[in-house]
C-alpha cells in the first residue's frame, strides 16, 4: 500500500493520464470528421482539400503519438 506522502504524486500522475486520454480521444473524433469532410470534398469534385487534410491529420497523429508516449512514461514511473 502506498505511504501517506506518496498519494498526491499518484493521483496527479492519474490526473495527467487521464486528461491526455481525453485529448487523444478528442483528437480521434476530430480525425474521423475530418476524413468525412474531405472525402466529401473529394467526391464532390473539389480535390484541393484532400493535401491540407492529410497534412492537419498526420499534424494529429504526430500529436497523439506524443501524448501516447507520454502516457506510457507516467505509468512506467509510477510502476517504479
Amino acid at each position: 500500500m502506498p505511504e501517506r506522502e506518496e498519494l498526491p504524486a499518484l493521483a496527479h500522475g492519474l490526473t495527467a493520464v487521464s486528461g491526455a486520454m481525453a485529448l487523444i480521444a478528442v483528437l480521434v473524433m476530430v480525425q474521423i470528421w475530418l476524413l468525412s469532410a474531405a472525402l466529401e470534398s473529394y467526391l464532390a469534385g473539389e480535390p484541393g482539400s484532400a493535401l491540407p487534410a492529410a497534412i492537419v491529420s498526420g499534424a494529429m497523429f504526430g500529436i497523439s503519438v506524443f501524448l501516447y508516449i507520454f502516457i506510457d512514461r507516467i505509468d512506467a514511473r509510477r510502476h517504479r
